[in-house]
């Protein structure tokens, strides 16, 4: 069983348990200082990590996004009428007083709040003296009967119908634009960065309960970047409690797998102090918790964990004929520490090909997992043996694994016939049959969101419901797309340029998808009918410049301060990808046709603008990365192994693996965005390490004459229950996720709980049955190298 006691020590493995005191001084010394740090992290998000920012599109808006004022990031909260509508004395004091609470709350862009209060909001008629027009709420308002007419009057004259009122006159909107950064209000020269998850806070405790129970007519309904980023932070905190429930099932999984409450310590205990260590890193490398990378002390954990148990279990093995725990610790760390630093090599490789893709947070993901799988290194392959040589294994438990060293078990018994002659060839032609029909089905994976609303959060949330309301009440939808239309300084407004911004509106009204569209074409026609006593005929654009220039007075915020730029806005019913693919190509085609010296059409700003850009990313990065990450692991295969047909063994259940999990996400109506994009990687990463512990022990049967199913039957005795366990370990880390608020994390949840137990299954199953028909073992006999594991 061990021809490797008389193997003589690494230099390494000496200079490690020679000087155990001051290894665990070391450890301890480095806990401390990274707690105090973690101890410090917080959750951040920022909008622009969660963006490709090398795609045109964002470069663009970036370009100019100070001329986009109204077009960067803004709250709308809707003030409903629950009976009767709008035109009420309480309602509109309600809306007054939320529009003054609104105007105190801290990061708010004061000069551009907009709501039916706000003078700048006006009316305009004509009449036979020509234009007249106010303010829609006139000074002389008191809220009789008389003035609510008035009021009425105004709204219908102002063109705000759809947009600041509802369509059906229930509710109205107060447009609340956001500065990223503005001056602290106790230190006015400081600037302070805009925190969502406090301002997401003071919108429900200062607006909606408020008001709501001031005024029990009213419902307030509030959508925007920043409310919904801060209800993502608020489902960040539940996360935390996950944590707990996954180290309770762990803890109870790794006593019943151990039967030593010493051991089971000493492993949850290197464990979380991988994840301290990781945490601290991360804080002291400058970085926060986004909702991405809240996954990686999850994957840290479990990826820790199942490398505890291999090596509890080699020294258990060891033990039975070793002096004492030291020596079955030293043997224990010779035999394991090259697969086990194989095995997180492979791990890393899973994270680092993410970086490829220009998403920061995916970049922060990375790194930070990239950081953790480092750090395992050293507290589960260096930390855990030597505490385990000081603290030892309980007598039950060297006893049990003495027992379980010389019985037969049935049930290893009968999956060693996977190896057979006869479940082989079965094995592999089911395998195939699986893979045909998984990318059969995988052909309906769709790229981006797949639902309204924002995706990051689940269909019932109070966000969503939310969006669902102002969708369906008002012609102006949360998924705007901005084309930017450029021009020398001053010729925005000349014919040769309003013309084209026609045609475009026109172009893009008619394409399926699109609500409707505005831009300052909309309110020079409109004026210019209203110049000729409100004729329809004359609702068209003028060719005399003077009369065009008059025209769009009026046509605030849709043209910058030197008329150069000017946006057109179009309202998208949703965000799916296909809407989003057929809209902006409708709109790349006429930028195409129409760009000429002085008149440029760009794409795109608006939120459908980002995340048109930010599928594309994922698009073209999706292959890559899969390519990339099957490269990396089966060269590492071959490094270890030094055989094609080894590497073949181990590598092809994973490929298994991603079809399928392709066509689950099909299934589940799951596209590939920003949040299961890492998923792909990570799982091929993590689920190799099942093939190489499997592989290094068949091999070194093999080696020694055994019939490769009597080998294969050696193997599960050994590691079989290790590896079961270690799939059940990741499984638990990662499933407690499908409960989450969130609903990308949900999704991630439960893609990595399906490839790792998938993964577990293909490498119990499938590799026994490759290596029947891909390896000769008459060749292997005796032979020694070939491996870096051969002893």
């Amino acid at each position: 069983m061990h021809p490797h006691h008389q193997d003589k020590a690494t230099l390494l493995e000496r200079l490690i348990f020679n000087n155990r005191p001051a290894v665990i001084a070391l450890c301890l010394l480095v806990s401390i200082f990274l707690f105090w740090q973690a101890t410090q992290i917080r959750p951040s998000t920022s909008f622009e990590k969660m963006i490709p920012l090398q795609h045109p599109f964002i470069e663009q808006m970036m370009e100019h996004r100070n001329d986009l004022a109204n077009l960067g990031n803004t709250v709308r909260i809707s003030v409903e009428a629950v009976n009767g509508d709008i035109f009420d004395k309480d309602y509109m004091e309600t809306l007054r007083q939320v529009h003054d609470e609104v105007f105190y709350i801290p990061g708010v862009d004061r000069a551009g709040l907009k709501s039916l209060w706000s003078p700048s909001v006006r009316w305009s008629e004509v009449t036979e003296e020509g234009f007249s027009g106010g303010e829609v709420i006139p000074n002389t308002y008191n809220g009789s009967q008389d003035s609510l007419d008035t009021l009425r009057d105004n709204v219908l004259k102002s063109g705000q119908v759809g947009r600041l009122v509802a369509n059906n006159f229930k509710s109205s909107i107060v447009d609340v634009p956001l500065l990223e950064s503005y001056p602290d209000p106790q230190d006015p020269g400081r600037q302070v960065k805009l925190d969502y998850q406090q301002f997401s806070h003071q919108l429900e405790e200062k607006i909606r309960d408020k008001f709501q129970a001031q005024n029990p007519n009213v419902k307030v309904h509030i959508i925007g970047f920043a409310k919904k980023v801060g209800d993502l932070i608020d489902g960040l905190v539940m996360v935390a409690l996950f944590f707990g429930i996954a180290l309770a099932i762990t803890w109870v999984l790794l006593y019943w797998f151990t039967w030593c409450i010493r051991s089971t310590i000493a492993v949850l205990i290197t464990t979380l102090v991988a994840v301290v260590w990781q945490l601290g890193l991360m804080h002291a490398v400058g970085f926060g918790l986004d909702p991405y990378s809240m996954l990686v002390p999850f994957l840290i954990f479990a990826i820790g964990i199942s490398h505890g148990v291999q090596k509890i279990n080699g020294i258990a093995l060891q033990s039975s004929d070793a002096d004492n725990a030291l020596t079955a610790a030293r043997r224990t760390f010779r035999q394991l520490f090259l697969p086990g630093m194989i095995a997180i090599l492979a791990d890393a490789v899973g994270f680092i090909t993410l970086l490829i893709i220009d998403i920061g947070v995916i970049r922060e993901l990375a790194i930070g997992a990239s950081i953790g799988v480092a750090v395992i290194v050293f507290t589960n392959l260096i930390l855990l043996p030597v505490a385990i040589s000081y603290v030892g294994i309980s007598n039950k438990a060297v006893a049990r694994s003495k027992q379980d060293a010389t019985r037969e078990h049935p049930f290893w018994r009968l999956l060693s016939n996977f190896a057979s002659a006869r479940v082989a060839p079965v094995s592999v032609a089911l395998a195939l049959v699986a893979f045909a029909g998984g990318l059969w089905y995988s052909q309906n994976l769709k790229i981006g969101d797949l639902d309204q609303g924002a995706p990051e959060l689940r269909p019932d949330s109070r966000y969503n419901q939310d969006n669902n309301f102002i969708i369906s009440n008002y012609s102006t939808s949360s998924d705007v797309l901005v084309i930017m239309v450029k021009t020398p300084a001053e010729h925005c407004s000349v014919h040769s340029t309003m013309a084209p911004i026609d045609e475009l509106m026109w172009t893009m009204q008619n394409t399926p998808g699109v609500q409707s569209a505005i831009s300052l074409v909309t309110v020079s026609k409109q004026v210019i009918k209203g110049m000729n006593e409100g004729s329809l005929k004359w609702e068209t654009l003028s060719r005399n410049p003077d009369i065009l220039n008059n025209s769009i007075a009026r046509a605030d915020g849709l043209y910058n301060g030197d008329c150069s730029l000017a946006p057109v806005l179009v309202f998208l019913n949703d965000h799916k990808a296909e809407t989003l693919e057929r809209v902006t190509a409708v709109a790349k085609a006429f930028a195409d046709s129409h760009n000429k010296e002085g008149l440029q059409f760009l794409l795109a700003a608006g939120n459908a603008g980002i995340e048109a850009a930010t599928n594309e990313v994922i698009k073209s990065a999706e292959l890559t990365i899969l390519i990339m990450v099957y490269i990396c692991v089966a060269v590492m295969c071959l490094i270890t192994f030094r055989s094609f047909a080894a590497t073949l063994c181990i590598v092809l259940p994973l490929v298994l693996t991603s079809v399928l999990g392709n066509a689950l996400m099909a299934y589940l109506g799951i596209g590939v965005k920003v949040a299961t994009l890492p998923v792909v990687a990570l799982g091929v990463g993590i689920g190799v390490d099942y093939g190489i512990y499997i592989y290094s022990r068949l091999e070194s049967f093999l080696r020694a004459g055994l019939s490769l199913q009597e080998a294969y039957y050696q193997t599960l005795r050994s590691t079989g229950k290790a590896v079961l366990f270690t799939g059940l370990c990741l499984a638990i880390g990662v499933c407690t996720w499908i409960f989450s608020a969130i609903k990308f994390q949900a999704d991630m949840g439960l893609m990595l709980t399906f490839m790792l137990l998938w993964n577990m299954f293909g490498a119990l199953w499938l590799l026994p049955a490759l290596a029947r028909f891909l390896i000769k073992p008459e060749k292997m006999v005796g032979k020694e190298g070939g491996s870096i594991f051969a002893h």
